[in-house]
């Protein structure tokens, strides 16, 4: 089936590359290619993946051209992504390529911070240098740019919010599109072949100004080119689905509507899309009921609210709002299980022994009717608080409370046993007011409830991604590769550092790593080395391959539990109601392993993006919540030292830095290896893990960094015998 998907590949690519080829539109492509409308989605899949691998060119009117490059320009030349340096220099991020390309600043040839570049290999790298190269074409610009808007008496510019681009970008008076002095605008760039002058742009749009409420939030979201409205295409499919579900929706399923059930989720949670059940067998077998919304009955497959849904490939959850993957009728509407109407459902059902054992399970398209909207506050104020009135409240179902406790211990203990990693970091919980404002800023409460609703999910993506390996069905995996040796050699040095067992071998497992979070279990060095550990790993992604969960010591693991907000989800149920109704064979099986590879590629990029627009948000909120504390003082830990300063994490999980420059009181020595600064004069040391106080010396909103000074109160031990320790440093 794969091997169909490059077969065809290649006809489009061999068409293309053709002399006699002229610049075609897809629809110009079909006719001279005979592909019948029906396959049109799969054409442009094709095509886009062949503009992402370089291999074709897409102008601005949509015309598909070929790329003119030789054999040996082949070997030496890459398309990437150009990531800038405020400093000048930039490197070219290749996908799938673990290592990027540096790019010097006299090679950057006018590519600014995220555009597509074409970029030419120059020298060759080793183990102590990297790859070098020179941009030498911009392929595609970044898509927006944001910046506040500022004129004077001859001409005005807009400065961008992003750090990475230094250049101003001039605007023409006719393109100023009404702004004025402080408006936060939408840049298009009008010259982008004149890359070595400051670039000229025209406002395409004014998002406010911007002191205004929530233009800081907007302007993130345009920064990162995330989705608002939905299109109208994709509304008027929407508006003929039904509020509630018909009779004839629920003919053929199987009825679970008189099992006990419950959702468990945060507080302000809307998009209800999982659903637990448990049941005790007179064998003393767990029967766990996994419940996931059947949101593939209301998004029709090649329909405008499938494409619209795979373009955006998940919700995103920004600090003020989330932006949903479907509009808001099906994610809070007929796809959120809420509590006390029918909905349609499909529901894994594992049989689970004592020793946490999936011995048994069966995947149906069920009707369900959900018996009580739990808060993850409400369930452990039940199973640790023993809150009295709760259990009063919720009395008929405290009995399957407590098993499903007994059943989340006995899988939690399976999973350490086999060496999954536990990380356990604390996330910043926001509390806003009604203009955005930052009031509160704690740690988020991961407790026995939030922890019994994620051993439920993980078992049950396991079990139904080791169901479809063995069919060997077509399917999209979550994926998570061994981490680099590399890596592993650098966590050692730390890890030694703070006098623990190093992680031994050539090949590293799931265990090893465990074992060193065990080790440092509520030591002061806990997070530093967890975070440390964290780093070295490699990212998570969706593959249409089964190569294992590295993370969770998995052999078989898949997302299948939340359709509402994520792509891969949704197509997975696809597939699988497909292979329930006998109809995943043939001309469908083919069919969808063709489109499998974009599914996991795009939905895994569309993640990245999402994190790194909540992570922004996050910074933003705080960068604004400490703007009204410089001067104060508080006490945090050293959870970072690099050559430029010292970085520091408050309990409330606000990190800032402290600058080399202002450790005034000594000169300080790096010592790389050691993650440690030592006073030459004072012998003060400041290392990972130390308790240090500090005083917030300024906040900058455009980098989103908070800056601290070392507190001149401050009293850290000297140790009287560091020449003796470090003479390479001191000189004895």
């Amino acid at each position: 089936m794969e091997r169909k998907n490059m077969d065809r590949k290649k006809i489009v690519l061999s068409l293309i590359q053709d002399p006699s080829f002229v610049s075609m539109k897809l629809k110009e492509i079909m006719v001279t290619l005979g592909v019948p409308f029906e396959d049109r989605s799969e054409l442009e899949i094709i095509l886009n993946e062949l503009v992402q691998e370089g291999k074709i060119r897409q102008n601005k009117k949509g015309r598909y051209k070929k790329v003119k490059r030789n054999r040996e320009e082949e070997k030496t030349h890459y398309i990437g992504t150009f990531s800038s340096n405020f400093r000048g220099f930039g490197f070219v991020e290749i996908e799938d390529e673990e290592n990027d390309i540096f790019i010097p600043s006299n090679a950057v040839n006018g590519a600014l911070h995220k555009d597509k570049v074409l970029c030419k290999i120059i020298k060759q790298g080793d183990k102590n240098r990297k790859t070098e190269g020179e941009v030498v074409e911009i392929i595609e610009r970044s898509q927006h740019l944001v910046g506040i808007y500022k004129q004077n008496k001859t001409f005005s510019f807009v400065e961008l919010d992003e750090p990475k681009i230094k250049e101003e970008i001039f605007i023409p008076k006719q393109y100023r599109n009404g702004a004025v002095e402080g408006h936060k605008v939408l840049v298009e760039l009008t010259n982008p072949e004149k890359g070595k002058k400051n670039p000229q742009g025209k406002i395409i749009e004014v998002l406010g100004h911007v002191n205004d409420p929530g233009v800081d939030i907007l302007s993130i979201i345009y920064e990162f080119d995330l989705p608002m409205e939905f299109p109208n295409e994709v509304m008027k499919e929407v508006s003929t689905i039904s509020e509630n579900v018909l009779e004839e929706d629920k003919q053929g399923r199987t009825d679970l509507r008189n099992i006990q059930m419950v959702t468990i989720d945060g507080e302000d949670a809307k998009d209800l899309d999982d659903a637990v059940s448990l049941e005790i067998l007179e064998n003393g077998i767990y029967r766990l009921g996994v419940h996931i919304a059947d949101v593939t009955h209301y998004v029709k497959e090649k329909s405008e609210l499938d494409k619209e849904a795979l373009e955006r490939g998940t919700s995103i959850y920004l600090v003020d709002r989330v932006i949903p993957m479907l509009p808001h009728k099906l994610s809070n509407g007929i796809c959120s299980l809420n509590a006390g109407v029918d909905r349609l459902s499909l529901s894994c059902i594992m049989d689970i022994d004592v020793k946490g054992n999936v011995i048994s399970h069966e995947i149906l398209e069920t009707v369900i009717n959900i018996d009580e909207r739990m808060s993850y506050t409400q369930v452990k104020k039940i199973l640790m608080d023993e809150d009295e009135q709760l259990k009063l409240r919720y009395q008929d179902l405290l009995s399957m409370f407590y098993n499903m406790e007994k059943l989340a211990a006995i899988l939690r203990n399976k999973r350490k046993r086999r060496g999954a990693l536990d990380f356990d970091f604390p996330e910043a919980k926001i509390l806003l007011d009604a203009k955005g404002k930052p009031l509160e800023i704690k740690e988020y409460d991961r407790n026995v409830a939030t922890k019994l609703i994620e051993e439920f999910m993980l078992v049950c993506n396991e079990t139904i991604a080791e169901d479809y390996f063995w069919q060997e069905k077509p399917f999209v995996y979550r994926s998570h590769e061994n981490p680099d040796h590399e890596k592993i050699i650098n966590l050692n040095k730390v890890i030694k550092s703070f006098g623990h067992e190093k992680i031994k071998g050539e090949k590293i497992y799931p265990k090893d790593l465990q074992k060193v979070l065990d080790d440092i279990t509520d030591l002061p060095e806990e997070n530093i080395i967890s975070t440390l550990l964290l780093r070295s790993l490699k990212q998570a992604k969706y593959t249409e391959e089964c190569i294992g969960h590295f993370g969770l010591a998995a052999k078989y693991y898949c997302h299948f539990t939340s359709p509402i907000r994520r792509y891969p989800d949704l197509q997975i149920h696809r597939i699988i109601k497909y292979n329930i109704h006998n109809k995943l064979k043939g001309h469908k099986e083919a069919e969808i392993a063709n489109i499998l590879t974009h599914v996991a590629k795009h939905s895994s990029a569309r993640e990245r993006r999402a994190e790194e627009a909540e992570r922004e948000t996050i910074k933003l909120k705080k960068v604004e919540f400490m703007a009204s504390r410089v001067g104060e003082k508080f006490e945090g830990i050293i959870n970072g030292i690099t050559s430029w300063g010292i970085y520091v994490q408050l309990p409330n999980t606000i990190e800032g830095l402290i600058h080399v420059n202002d450790m005034w009181d000594d000169y300080y020595i790096y010592d790389a290896d050691r993650h440690r600064f030592i006073g030459e004069d004072t012998r003060k040391i400041y290392q990972l893990g130390d308790k240090i106080k500090v005083k917030i010396t300024g906040v900058d909103t455009k980098t989103r960094t908070i800056s601290f000074a070392i507190d001149i109160d401050e009293t850290l031990e000297e140790d009287e015998d560091l020449e003796y320790k470090y003479p390479e440093i001191f000189g004895n």
